[in-house]
């Protein structure tokens, strides 16, 4: 019974409808992903970033997040595309008054996008490679800014000059390690 019931599981697991419609080890830049979406991403990556970054970074985001599942739902209560949990959403919203309702596509890549953009300008102050401060702004919002920021002083303090993703890296929390890797994968071509 045990065998049986744990291969069930883990058949519902590789055969769910998430695994078999965004194939994870593909490029952003695939026609495997869901392309109804990269309207949103370009524009508000234009609005918050400039015509100088990928918007296709966003996009990777939001693979990483939730294979660009509007219906995503975490057990923390996080939500949407980019699964920005309420109450940061309605931080955000006190900014932007016009941004509808956090499960609205639009809007959640929208306030995702807005609230990286608040994460790179943070870490602009300390970094002084675009690159480095694209990978600092995810694990920012993966982690929270004092977690990353925290795992920056440890760098230095172990010797590192902390002006790249990889010194940084191992000081942060594991699944952050994996979530940078995973959008810098998905970015490759």
């Amino acid at each position: 019974m045990w065998r049986s019931g744990l291969l069930a599981a883990t058949l519902s697991l590789l055969l769910s409808p998430v695994a078999l419609a965004a194939p994870t080890h593909r490029s952003v830049y695939s026609k495997a992903w869901d392309t109804q979406y990269d309207r949103h991403f370009r524009k508000y990556t234009k609005r918050y970033f400039g015509p100088n970054i990928d918007w296709h970074w966003f996009k990777a985001q939001g693979i990483a997040e939730s294979n660009l599942r509007p219906d995503a739902k975490s057990s923390a209560g996080a939500r949407g595309i980019m699964q920005i949990l309420p109450g940061t959403y309605e931080e955000i919203r006190e900014k932007n008054p016009h941004f509808s309702h956090i499960e609205n596509p639009r809007w959640n890549i929208a306030a995702a996008i807005y609230y990286d953009r608040m994460m790179y300008k943070k870490w602009q102050k300390r970094l002084h490679l675009t690159d480095a401060r694209l990978a600092f702004t995810f694990a920012s919002y993966n982690a929270g800014y004092g977690n990353i920021s925290k795992a920056h002083r440890a760098a230095l303090k172990s010797g590192k000059r902390g002006q790249t993703w990889k010194d940084v890296a191992p000081h942060s929390p594991r699944e952050t390690r994996f979530y940078v890797r995973r959008i810098k994968t998905l970015m490759s071509r």
